[in-house]
């Protein structure tokens, strides 16, 4: 209890305090708003759109068969745990949220390392069985003979993207846009005035 007084500013302070912690946490709700981070605590994967510079591999992945049967997140994140995925998303968001804040993002976008990885665990969650099926090991095709010895990415690059090489990659594709970013109380009050 001695403690917690030490913390107590003195009572000159006690409003500027609560003004500067209000107007931080006013600050901090609003960002968390404004970007839409609640939605990437889900599994949707339009909220991989909420970044313009991603709507290429959403329309890409839209078109092919793998959207029948997963998301951004079953591939690229963990699945051995729920610490692990939800760690892996935050750091992923956390750096994608730094790059496109300082407005660094390339025209190009690459997988890192970390991401090939689980991307390459998650290929063979789901498609293991391709690993053992005795009709393609008994071909003897020089394709399939180094399986173990490289990733799925190597040979499968392609899948389910296709070849997005920059923002024109596919120029009439349709995707899902963020919704409005300013609140519509603000919007009421700018529209009010003109």
């Amino acid at each position: 209890m001695r403690f917690l007084k030490k913390l107590e500013p003195p009572d000159k302070w006690k409003l500027p305090v609560i003004l500067v912690l209000a107007v931080f946490t006013g600050i901090a709700l609003f960002s968390f708003h404004i970007s839409n981070a609640s939605s990437y605590l889900g599994d949707k994967p339009e909220t991989c759109v909420n970044c313009h510079i991603m709507a290429p591999q959403y329309a890409t992945w839209y078109h092919s068969s793998h959207r029948e049967k997963t998301n951004c997140n079953e591939c690229h994140v963990p699945h051995n745990n729920i610490f692990s995925k939800y760690f892996f998303k935050a750091k992923d968001g956390l750096r994608h949220a730094t790059i496109f804040t300082l407005r660094r993002e390339p025209q190009v976008i690459f997988i890192k390392e970390a991401g090939r990885e689980v991307v390459h665990r998650n290929c063979i969650r789901c498609h293991s069985d391709l690993l053992t099926d005795y009709k393609l090991l008994a071909r003897g095709d020089e394709t399939h003979n180094f399986r173990m010895d490289r990733t799925c990415l190597d040979c499968h690059r392609y899948t389910p993207h296709g070849r997005v090489n920059s923002l024109s990659s596919v120029p009439w594709a349709r995707v899902p846009l963020p919704g409005p970013i300013v609140p519509e109380w603000m919007d009421k009050i700018v529209n009010k005035n003109d």
